[in-house]
């Protein structure tokens, strides 16, 4: 025997070398996944010389087997196969290859046996599409084709080989059409995620220094479902919006912008809050996709009053601090659910004064953080990051709850927006202010036999004075008195404040005023004090206005706006004067 007789014989044969080569130069042409599989499926068909080809796919979603390409007398493009069963299930669930000479009583056939187009299976080889992570699917060819149409022939052993051959570079073009595909979309979504975050951060106010609304978000993803807002009217009010929208992704951004951008466009029209929410509830309901939502809180912030009006939908509660308190002294709860939900929904409004108090509302993103026990912080939580920055300006407030979240893992947006009354914290003048009332409480409630509204002191310089009136005119509207009837009110005041400083102190600016404000049942009672030598009562009274002369109509205003005034006396023994001032709410 020659050396020649011991050569092994290669381990395919010529023809089926340039098969491969063929088939592989032809998936590599296209990365479209469709394409793919039709270049595949046909010259696979061709190749092993079958009368019908079929390329079958795991769904992930439902884990069905599905032809994705077929060749042959029959399209069964679409055709979906259980997980497990027939020979297909069986051939991807072991990965391996199936020979099966006679398919009609093969166990795991499932086909009814019935000729379709005169198409009937008899011999049949399956041949997994293997990858590193497990077979994707399975390619199958059936019924061997022959020169002589009479001679039905029968798939071999050199023919399951050819297909297992054949389907390495068929899983290799698969997979590489998907990891295309998966780019494509992964960039895609890219681009969409980077224009939802520039639109977002359009949308977002540009932080201003010395303004009494400020606000921060922080995402717990690349974009937020959270946003907030705030701009100023021509009225001098400040509107402010803060909102979460349900779900998360793209889906979510985008409901984000335009719940921002609807909310921005009615409270620019200085629509009252209630109405505000309920305006874009009705927009929002007809076109938001079901089972999305916004919960959102809106309100206006009137500078010169102190006065916030807000309305709250499905929004946690915001907190009321009175400046440099650590624990609120009201909450004021949503009255009415998410918009987007139902249709025709009427919703509330608060009426708050926030004469040396700020206003905290945040988004639920707040109350979910965990603290080191695991446990979510809630409410009481929240409370204990504002109190931790209660002694601090507003503007350096949020920065503060900030920092205290940054080591924080967030499980959801978070977004945090603050008023605070600026105007109180004017250094001349200290107050200690009320607990305020909302307008669904201002009439019919049965008040305290006494309660102290506002305490404040100031010293005689007539700088002061507008610091004063503001402080009062926050006061009388909490309680919802006219505007026509507090102006006259603040005016009168104001003009006895003068003559403090004027007849008084003799224009000294060293003298010492204070002004109290006491609710006694349904009557405001306005204290003016001062420290200057006593007068004569008998000679403050309202002068005849028969007479022609100028000034001198201070006591006269006082006693237009108010319904008892008297001079009494101080009852601590330092002197002085003590003029009360009474009003009847009722």
């Amino acid at each position: 025997m020659s050396s020649a007789d011991h050569t092994p014989p290669p381990l395919f044969a010529l023809p089926q070398l340039a098969v491969l080569a063929d088939l592989s130069q032809a998936l590599t042409k296209s990365i479209d996944l469709h394409q793919t599989l039709v270049e595949a499926i046909n010259r696979i068909a061709v190749h092993m010389q079958a009368e019908a080809a079929s390329l079958f796919l795991l769904d992930d979603a439902t884990g069905d087997y599905v032809c994705r390409a077929s060749a042959g007398p029959i399209d069964v493009v679409g055709l979906r196969i259980h997980q497990g069963q027939g020979i297909v299930g069986r051939t991807v669930a072991q990965n391996l290859l199936q020979l099966v000479p006679d398919v009609q009583h093969d166990p795991d056939y499932i086909g009814s046996g019935v000729r379709v187009k005169g198409f009937m299976p008899r011999t049949m080889v399956c041949a997994p599409l293997s990858t590193a992570h497990g077979a994707i699917g399975a390619l199958q060819v059936i019924n061997k084709r022959g020169t002589d149409a009479a001679v039905q022939l029968s798939f071999d052993q050199n023919d399951a080989d050819m297909l297992t051959l054949l389907a390495v570079p068929t899983a290799l073009a698969l997979s590489n059409a998907r990891l295309a595909l998966e780019l494509v979309e992964q960039n895609r979504i890219r681009r969409e995620f980077e224009l939802a975050r520039k639109m977002q951060k359009t949308l977002l106010p540009k932080r201003r220094g010395d303004f009494p609304v400020s606000a921060i978000n922080r995402p717990a993803r690349e974009i937020s479902g959270d946003f907030y807002d705030f701009f100023e009217l021509s009225d001098g009010r400040i509107g402010f919006a803060i909102g979460d929208v349900s779900g998360k992704g793209m889906d979510a951004a985008m409901l984000m912008v335009r719940a921002s951008s609807l909310l921005r466009f009615l409270g620019k029209a200085g629509t009252p809050p209630a109405q505000w929410l309920r305006a874009a509830n009705e927009e929002l309901t007809e076109t938001v996709r079901f089972g999305m939502f916004v919960c959102a809180l809106v309100g206006f912030y009137s500078p010169d009053l102190g006065a916030v009006e807000l309305a709250s939908a499905g929004f946690p509660p915001a907190l009321l601090f009175l400046d440099g308190a650590s624990t609120p002294i009201r909450s004021i709860e949503a009255h009415g659910p998410p918009l987007g939900i139902l249709a025709e929904v009427e919703y509330e409004s608060d009426r708050l004064c926030l004469a040396g108090a700020s206003l905290y509302c945040f988004s639920d993103g707040m109350t979910d953080i965990r603290g080191t026990n695991g446990e979510v912080i809630g409410i009481e939580g929240v409370t204990e990051l504002i109190a931790n920055s209660i002694d601090l300006v507003p503007a350096q407030r949020l920065r503060s709850i900030l920092q205290q979240l940054k080591h924080q893992t967030l499980p959801d947006d978070t977004t945090l927006l603050l008023v605070s009354d600026l105007m109180s914290s004017a250094p001349e003048v200290s107050s200690a202010v009320p607990l305020p009332r909302d307008s669904r409480e201002r009439y019919g409630r049965q008040e305290p036999a006494c309660r102290q509204l506002l305490s404040l002191s100031c010293l005689s310089d007539p700088q002061n004075l507008s610091n004063v009136r503001a402080n009062l005119r926050k006061t009388l509207y909490q309680y919802g008195l006219p505007s026509e009837i507090s102006a006259q009110m603040v005016l009168a005041v104001d003009e006895a404040l003068a003559n403090i400083i004027r007849h008084g102190y003799q224009n000294s600016e060293a003298g010492r005023i204070q002004l109290q404000i006491k609710l006694l049942g349904r009557a405001l009672h306005i204290e003016l004090r001062d420290f200057a030598a006593k007068i004569d009562p008998g000679c403050a009274k309202p002068r005849d206005l028969s007479e022609c002369r100028a000034g001198g109509l201070g006591m006269n205003l006082i006693d237009m706006s108010f319904d008892h005034w008297s001079f009494v006396e101080p009852g601590d023994g330092l002197g002085g004067n003590v003029l009360r001032l009474i009003k009847q709410l009722d």
